[in-house]
């Protein structure tokens, strides 16, 4: 009962926020190379040296999935760095960004299009952005969205270790995370404790958007040759699941929702990764 009450909690606190579904035809690269000025950002990133994990969902379950190398943003996209982002793309603010990439909810607790409300901390992670907005404010930085295997095999460590999946307390440290995420999401970024990459607030601030296309109901080798994708995921969700006994695993399932990429969640964000060149 008390595990039920738990899961109920989260999915309660954090609404169905982890996935979602795109248009037929995918045009994200042209919708976010169109007209975009390009800024510069000091955000920190973190390499992360290439490795693999074993899968724990989807048609890749139990495979061992390999990530290359890559640089990820130590932090979630702020509110302050996002308003940034807008004054120089006046396109995608609320008044003037096209419904077909965000809808009506987009940045709809802000007083204006380049005004946040007084409650709103600046250095908060900026959330009720679609997929598409995020995908734009990637490219102008030079960056990217990360891909789901990359942000699982980010959020795979604790403060200590790569991959913590087979620590028990790990598990609980996510679900307690999950519960508290409503109360944090105002709250000012890089405040935790880093994990072992040096990487901050993957479980306690908000949920995120990554790239990837069916990333859950393809396999890997599929995605990859996969040209016209019809889903978009964002992270979040338990990682550490190998069958319905981790409690962890019912908030990932419970929170597989079907929004859009245009659709905005007050408690969905992003940050951003950038490929390793050698």
């Amino acid at each position: 009962m008390r595990v039920f009450i738990i899961i109920c909690a989260v999915i309660l606190n954090l609404g169905l926020a982890s996935c979602s579904q795109t248009p037929k035809s995918h045009q994200s690269t042209s919708i976010a190379d169109h007209q975009l000025e390009f800024i510069s950002s000091s955000k920190k990133m973190m390499k992360i040296d290439s490795g693999s994990y074993r899968a724990f969902i989807g048609k890749d379950s139990n495979n061992i999935i390999k990530v290359k190398s890559f640089y990820i943003d130590n932090s979630p996209v702020t509110n302050a760095e996002y308003l940034t982002f807008l004054k120089a793309n006046p396109q995608w603010t609320r008044s003037k960004v096209l419904r077909l990439y965000a809808d009506s909810t987009y940045l709809k607790h802000w007083k204006g299009d380049y005004q946040l409300p007084e409650k709103i901390n600046p250095d908060a992670p900026v959330t009720n952005v679609s997929w598409f907005a995020a995908e734009a404010y990637a490219k102008s930085v030079g960056k990217r969205l990360p891909t789901i295997e990359e942000w699982e095999y980010v959020g795979l460590a604790d403060r200590s270790s790569k991959n913590a999946s087979d620590k028990p307390h790990f598990t609980d440290f996510i679900l307690r995370e999950y519960q508290q995420r409503k109360s944090n999401m105002n709250k000012v970024v890089r405040q935790g404790e880093p994990n072992f990459y040096g990487v901050y607030d993957m479980y306690g601030m908000v949920w995120e958007w990554t790239y990837d296309f069916n990333s859950v109901m393809m396999s890997g080798e599929s995605r990859k040759d996969n040209t016209t994708n019809e889903s978009l995921f964002c992270a979040g969700g338990a990682i550490t699941a190998s069958d319905l006994r981790n409690y962890a695993a019912f908030v990932r399932y419970a929170l597989r929702g079907s929004i859009k990429a245009n659709n905005c969640l007050n408690n969905l964000g992003f940050r951003c990764a950038r490929d390793f060149k050698n």
